[in-house]
């Protein structure tokens, strides 16, 4: 739809849409792609780079955890010789009191391959888009290439709202939209990142929600998942894995089985530039009850795969924090790194409620 209030610039000039980048019309009022509000929104000529998620920071080089000697520049302890711990390997995101994300190591791994990403309106169930992507751990940089990934796609889903032609279908499309707008920064983040001539060039999961005024719509490539536990009624799996496991799982292969065979784990779809698809496939819920909208990485559900067995997980951890989302994002961390934390974890967090109230 086009304006002629929109100011005194010439029609008919093409601009890119800050939301995906879709070329739009100097005047219209929502991008046709992916839906965002155009006039509330700055133009630009240019995708934005976007910053990084989670921390950069290098080692710290304060006082050693071990034994309060100093760490020196090499990140070691210059006493005891213990290794001090980055940034990266545990970090919390809260950008409102009802969402939160925690990210951890894990056990097993030297590094933190996760990474994630939140935006969220102040308002309990209003607005918040919950972004989570895994490094695959036989990629180069995979690490740097997830932060990325979660930080532009997030970026993405953060500008405007996607309204569409204003009734509840067209708002769906809206998102839908926007999902893939975002799943396409994303890879391009990927790629930035990929240095060329790579043997194995960096790649990762990519797995999206978007809480939007008792909707959510996630869309998801490889596996990393997202869920909707009401606190009563069935719990909802949101996402389709993009796996070996997934295809055994669809042949009739029981779940139990086919998550422990040997290629469980081995994706078919993901993000970078060796991708041949990153178009997420995406699920729409409305919700009609409080409940929790999780997203997570593999690290989480590898060890309480079931939607039914992961939601009463969750909603016994919550209540014992009495349904504080930061402090039931780093419990459920610590009950993944309880049962041998054998990847990164991280958790992301909505608590969702009907009357306005966490």
């Amino acid at each position: 739809m086009s304006g002629d209030d929109a100011g005194s610039v010439s029609a008919g000039t093409t601009v890119r849409c800050p939301a995906c980048g879709h070329d739009t019309t100097e005047g219209d009022l929502f991008c046709e792609a992916c839906g965002a509000e155009l006039a509330s929104a700055p133009t630009v000529s240019e995708p934005v780079a976007a910053p990084l998620a989670g921390p950069t920071a290098p080692i710290s080089d304060g006082a050693c955890l071990s034994c309060g000697g100093v760490v020196g520049e090499d990140g070691y302890c210059e006493t005891c010789g213990t290794k001090a711990p980055k940034p990266r390997d545990h970090f919390q995101e809260q950008p409102a009191p009802w969402v939160a994300m925690t990210c951890d190591r894990g056990v097993r791994h030297h590094r933190n391959e996760d990474a994630g990403a939140l935006s969220a309106d102040p308002e309990p169930g209003s607005r918040a888009v919950l972004v989570v992507c895994d490094g695959v751990s036989s990629s180069t940089d995979s690490d740097v290439a997830s932060l990325a990934a979660a930080s532009a796609a997030r970026d993405v889903l953060a500008v405007g709202r996607a309204q569409g032609m204003g009734t509840p279908s067209s708002r769906v499309s809206a998102i839908v939209a926007r999902l893939e707008a975002a799943a396409t920064a994303a890879n391009d983040a990927v790629v930035a990142t990929t240095a060329p001539e790579s043997g194995s060039p960096a790649s990762c999961t990519f797995v999206a929600a978007v809480v939007d005024d008792g909707t959510i719509v996630a869309g998801s490539v490889g596996d990393s998942r997202a869920y909707w536990f009401p606190d009563s009624g069935e719990a909802i799996h949101l996402s389709v894995d993009d796996s070996m496991a997934a295809e055994l799982i669809a042949q009739g292969t029981p779940r139990q089985i086919a998550e422990s065979s040997p290629q469980a784990h081995a994706i078919t779809r993901w993000l970078g530039v060796d991708s041949h698809d990153h178009k997420p496939g995406t699920m729409t819920v409305d919700v009609d009850a409080p409940g929790w909208l999780l997203v997570c990485s593999d690290g989480l559900w590898n060890y309480c795969s079931a939607a039914a067995d992961l939601a009463d997980l969750v909603r016994r951890t919550a209540s014992a924090q009495h349904d504080d989302p930061l402090a039931t994002s780093a419990a459920l961390v610590d009950w993944a790194n309880a049962q041998g934390g054998q990847d990164n974890i991280t958790v992301a967090l909505a608590r969702i409620p009907i009357d306005g109230r966490i």
